[in-house]
Order: structure tokens, then sequence, then C-alpha cells
């Protein structure tokens, strides 16, 4: 198994693949969490890796080789810059996928926390997405903002943004909310894990939007898995990381129905 460090589209991310890799080979890209960086799921890579997957970590705006000396106050008040930004370059990874490896079969996403949001609002932007994993993630892009502007404000912090610019925010987070149009999911292959003592990004939410859309699954009901973890808060367990991992690369390498 080979790792390097690489720029793909002028973005940092560490290129994890079988050493006698095809150039066929599946592709995941998977998207770290707030604070955190590219190297800190490794450990997802090398479960895909293994299974035959070749793997993308990329850093994301303003992390990990990429940060910009903000404490965690500063980097909060830019997590949807953050957000938004990713979203974006999953889309320019895909072009430089394209480029490089032109033969892949299949293209899967995931990530944790601030990464698992982001893939529900990949999932929102991009069809070609095949199959994906949510760590911790919600797709309520509107409804978290909200509540984080609260949170903030009650803490004393004063957001700096007008009515007017917080409305243009939710306006621009409302077109990758899934929980607006659930239909994006196109009954594709996804996978959420979510602990149910979570006090950062909260369980009932993510929840309640699962269970909304095992009516658009009910002829595909194996595409979509839920493991609410009943001991665990924000953080995956290792039986999470492993089914996602799992899930993964049996969906990208064609072991079932897609």
């Amino acid at each position: 198994m080979l790792i390097k460090e690489e720029q793909w589209a002028g973005i940092p991310l560490l290129h994890v693949y079988p050493e006698n890799g095809e150039d066929s080979a599946p592709v995941a890209i998977f998207l770290h969490g707030f604070t955190s960086g590219k190297e800190h799921n490794l450990h997802y890579a090398f479960n895909l890796a293994k299974r035959g997957v070749r793997v993308l970590l990329p850093d994301a705006h303003l992390h990990g080789v990429r940060e910009e000396g903000l404490d965690e106050v500063q980097l909060s008040l830019r997590f949807w810059e953050t957000v938004l930004t990713t979203i974006e370059e999953v889309g320019m990874l895909k072009e430089e996928l394209a480029v490089r490896f032109p033969d892949a079969r299949k293209f899967g996403l995931a990530g944790t926390s601030m990464g698992g949001i982001e893939t529900l609002g990949c999932l929102k932007a991009y069809d070609w997405i095949d199959a994906a994993g949510v760590m911790m993630g919600t797709p309520g892009y509107v409804k978290l903002a909200k509540a984080q502007m609260s949170q903030y404000e009650s803490r004393g912090f004063e957001i700096p943004l007008t009515k007017e610019e917080r409305d243009a925010l939710f306006e621009t987070l409302g077109r990758f909310d899934l929980t607006k149009d659930r239909k994006a999911l196109a009954q594709r292959p996804v996978y959420f894990w979510h602990g149910m003592n979570d006090e950062t990004v909260p369980f009932k939410p993510t929840a309640n939007f699962i269970e909304a859309c095992r009516a658009d699954y009910e002829e595909v009901p194996e595409r979509l898995k839920f493991t609410a973890d009943r001991q665990a808060g924000h953080a995956v367990s290792r039986t999470g990381m492993l089914e996602c991992t799992d899930w993964l690369a049996t969906h990208l390498n064609g072991d079932m129905p897609v």
C-alpha cells in the first residue's frame, strides 16, 4: 500500500492506494472533521485501500496545511465557508480524477462530523456519487446554521453578519439542504452512523431524516443503512469505522447492486 502527499487542482491531499492498484480501481474521497486534518483519517483509507479502493484524503479550507492561524472561535465563525468550499472542491477533485484516472469505475464519498455534513451537501449537488458514508453528519444545513448562531450569541460572541448577509447565507445553504429535497439522494447507497449521545451534531434531526428517507428507499431498502450507537457521543466507534469502509468498498467494487 502506498501513501503519497500530492496536490490535485491546488488542493493538498494524501493519495492512498494498493501498490499494484489498477487505474480502473474505484475511488473514494474521505473528508475530515472540524479542526482536524487529512492524516487523521488514514485508518479509513487503509481499510478501503486493502479492498482495492483508491482513496483521496484532502485538507479542507483553513485546515491542516491550509490553516491560517485562526483560533477555534474564529474557525467556527467560518464553518460554513469551509463546508461550501469543500463542496466546490470535491467537484474539482472529480474533474482532476477524470484526467488522471479516466477509467475509474465508481466514485464514493464519505466523511466524519463536518466531513459528514459536507458529504450530504455533495449528495445534493452531484449526481455522479455512486455511494456514500456519513459519520455524525446532518443534512439540515439551514437549521444547523441557525442553531449555531444562536449558540454563539448566547455565549457572548458577536457574529459579524448583517441581517441581509445572514439571509443570503441561509438562502445559499438551502441549495445544499437535503431536508428540502430528499429525492436528490435518488436511491443511492448511503451508510449513516451516529452516536445517540452526540451533543455536537444532534442525533435526533439526522435520525428523523433517515426515517423519512425510508419511504424513498422502499424499493431498495438495502441501500440505506443506519447504525445508531446508544453508547457513543461525538466520536465514531471502531465498529462504525469498519461498517462504513465495508459499505463503501462493497458497493464501489460492485459486490452488491448499486
